[in-house]
């Protein structure tokens, strides 16, 4: 499901007030189990990319952001991530040419184009099974929440145009334990983007003594689409992303059409996008993680709008690549990388 919109009004509404008992009660189990003792510290530095909330913050891109400048300064990373959306639980090395991403699911398939990648419901069993390939280092993307392994440096992001909605945890908000629980745990912020909603948790970072840095998403090479009407289609954890992304590099979005997040696209979803998109004479467009749920599919309608469909491809641009270096220098050549 994705995120329902009262998450990010930062007034009470009805419906987070009818919720805020379970929300509390959520928040103190989630803020209990965080405070657990991890049950493994793997031989390799790992570091997290996490965030605050559920839903999208670019923990995939700025994952492989990271990957890109680990590489280019001799080391050897690899990833680890739950492989949401995929029905296999693992432990199991992704081969992106073996697996499927309903079987994996479409992060993974994204990181296995880049390095050795482990996907593991149980974070313990994946991490051992990783450490068998060859790497000197662990990029964890996702489960900054998870107390079962022991996180060496944990990077979290911060959305600014969202911050952290209505500051409530699940399902009275978006929050996944109490933000004041989260703080204290969190190597290094990163602001993703700019926008007022941000101000709040970074001051609060801030006092904190939490050393803050910032990035963006960019798309890559989006020259062609200005003046295109296009139909946006995407099934992400905020699918407007997409949509602004367009609008901001001069496409026309006539259609805009959101599904759940990691929504595994079936064939009537194929067919409708295809008829609106010839009815009005519109180029079907989606990101990489929606593309990779459609690529190699033998269902055919789904082949034909895999083979029709563009991709907004993105990156993630790191305000300052060496000063991020510089913050994980004594991790990587004084740990164990």
């Amino acid at each position: 499901m994705n995120a329902p919109e009262f998450w990010w009004t930062s007034n009470s509404t009805w419906q987070s007030r009818l919720l805020s008992p379970l929300s509390a009660l959520y928040g103190y189990f989630s803020a209990k189990r965080f405070g657990n003792k991890p049950r493994y510290k793997a031989d390799k530095p790992v570091i997290c990319i996490g965030n605050f909330t559920a839903g999208g913050t670019g923990k995939t891109p700025f994952a492989l952001a990271l990957n890109a400048l680990l590489l280019e300064a001799g080391h050897k990373p690899g990833f680890l991530l739950r492989g949401y959306g995929g029905t296999n639980k693992g432990p199991l090395v992704v081969d992106q040419c073996s697996f499927a991403a309903e079987e994996v699911g479409d992060e993974a398939l994204l990181l296995a184009r880049r390095g050795p990648t482990v996907i593991s419901a149980d974070r313990v069993a994946g991490a051992k099974l990783l450490e068998q390939q060859d790497i000197s280092v662990i990029i964890m993307d996702d489960g900054f929440q998870n107390p079962s392994l022991h996180k060496d440096f944990s990077i979290v992001l911060l959305d600014a145009k969202t911050g952290i909605g209505n500051a409530k945890c699940i399902p009275a908000g978006p929050l996944r334990m109490p933000f004041e629980k989260q703080l204290p745990s969190v190597s290094l912020l990163m602001v993703i983007g700019e926008g007022e909603c941000g101000i709040q948790p970074k001051n609060a970072a801030e006092c904190t003594g939490i050393d803050m840095m910032s990035a963006a998403i960019r798309p890559i090479s989006a020259d062609a689409l200005e003046g295109e009407r296009v139909l946006a289609f995407a099934g992400i954890g905020r699918p407007e992303k997409l949509f602004a992304s367009l609008r901001e590099v001069g496409a026309d979005v006539v259609e805009a059409m959101s599904f759940p997040d990691h929504h595994y696209f079936k064939k009537d979803d194929a067919r409708k996008i295809l008829k609106i998109a010839e009815a009005q004479d519109l180029l079907p467009i989606t990101t990489t993680k929606d593309y990779v749920r459609l690529d190699g599919r033998e269902e055919p309608a789904i082949e034909r709008l895999a083979n029709v469909v563009s991709v907004l491809e993105v990156e993630m641009k790191i305000s300052d690549p060496e000063a991020l270096m510089n913050y994980l220098k004594p991790l990587l050549e004084n740990g164990k990388a």
